[in-house]
């Protein structure tokens, strides 16, 4: 993770030793091993989190996706399904003069 060779490490805990002393030595380094500890536990749980969170993501897309293809689908089958078209209408006569001084038959008399 942090790429520290022995050399590194011998180095590291050696400035340790002269800086806190035999004494105080071995109590930093349990409570180092606690912060470690802890720093890792949080990782673990924030990189699980994403995890699901990235999976429930894949989750709703691949649902999109398939109501998107369920509806082209529809469309489509809309599409190839005939048309029914009704009869033509009579054709319309044209207008005479004659015909506006006879009572029209579709209308009621008052």
């Amino acid at each position: 993770m942090f790429e520290i060779g022995f050399g590194e490490l011998l180095l590291v805990a050696l400035v340790a030793l002269l800086v806190l002393g035999p004494e105080r030595l071995p109590v930093a380094a349990r409570m180092a091993g606690l912060w470690i500890g802890r720093l890792r536990r949080s990782f673990q749980s924030i990189k699980a989190e994403v995890e699901r969170e990235i999976g429930a993501d894949e989750i709703r897309r691949q649902l999109h996706n398939e109501r998107i293809l369920e509806l082209e689908q529809e469309m489509n089958k809309t599409l190839r399904e005939p048309v029914s078209i009704s009869p033509p209408s009579p054709p319309v006569q044209p207008f005479q003069q004659g015909d506006l001084s006879k009572p029209d038959s579709h209308k009621p008399e008052s």
